[in-house]
């Protein structure tokens, strides 16, 4: 099996609010402030570096949405790299807290 580098909150908060579905930035950015209980807070220079690199690295792609009225905003979805990286980092997660059980 392959090691995964650990991700960062930012690049695992995005993934894991694409994993619902697609969404704008802002929406990604309100979404991971809910999911984390107010502990992580996506900045919008955060937000779209962050979607910038994971879009080079194929994680996720821009799509344009189909909501009337708003067709021209930008959505971002998750692709199957992306799913198959946010998996990697929950398996990872998973085994920290196992190691963590004994102690």
């Amino acid at each position: 099996m392959k090691r995964s580098e650990p991700m960062s909150e930012s690049y695992y908060y995005i993934l894991l609010c694409l994993a619902r579905g697609a969404n704008h930035g802002y929406g990604i950015m309100q979404m991971t402030e809910r999911l984390s209980g107010g502990d992580v807070k996506i900045g919008s220079g955060t937000m779209y570096g962050a979607t910038g690199n994971m879009m080079k690295k194929g994680w996720i792609r821009e799509i344009l949405s189909d909501e009337p009225g708003v067709e021209r905003r930008r959505l971002y979805q998750l692709t199957d790299s992306g799913r198959e990286a946010l998996r990697a980092e929950i398996a990872r997660l998973r085994r920290m807290l196992d190691n963590a059980e004994g102690v």
